[in-house]
């Protein structure tokens, strides 16, 4: 199986692109699956579009192939500079950061609405640290 090196960036708008090192493949989403998905999506439609046209594409589009994702090291410590703060939490959940402080402080207490929004952020930080190479 060819293993192709892909690079993760995250834009400072919270979008997401990933593009190969060394073929001519990316896709951008407000996700980082969604940023996968559309890489994958956009390298069927060539390989469609060049058998059709009857033009040469990278042989490993034959052949099993997996991605073998980095992060970009900028985009990564900007993202998680700002994750570890209550105002970048606080965007990644969608609550205010002021009532992020008042839960922390005991001077509120969170509906179950916030507390699954918070939830979901901490889950999706979770998921992508696992997925970090560097």
């Amino acid at each position: 199986m060819k293993l192709v090196p892909a690079v993760i960036e995250r834009a400072k708008d919270g979008t997401y692109s990933v593009y190969c090192e060394n073929e001519c493949f990316s896709g951008m989403g407000n996700t980082l699956e969604a940023a996968k998905a559309d890489m994958q999506e956009q390298i069927s439609l060539f390989k469609k579009a060049a058998q059709e046209e009857k033009l040469a594409y990278p042989s490993f589009l034959d052949e099993p192939y997996e991605f073998t994702y980095r992060w970009n090291v900028k985009s990564l410590l900007s993202l998680y500079s700002d994750a570890s703060t209550l105002s970048g939490l606080g965007k990644r959940a969608k609550i205010n950061p002021k009532q992020l402080w008042s839960y922390m402080h005991g001077k509120s207490i969170p509906r179950r609405t916030q507390l699954d929004k918070l939830e979901n952020a901490i889950h999706e930080i979770g998921k992508e640290l696992l997925s970090i190479r560097l």
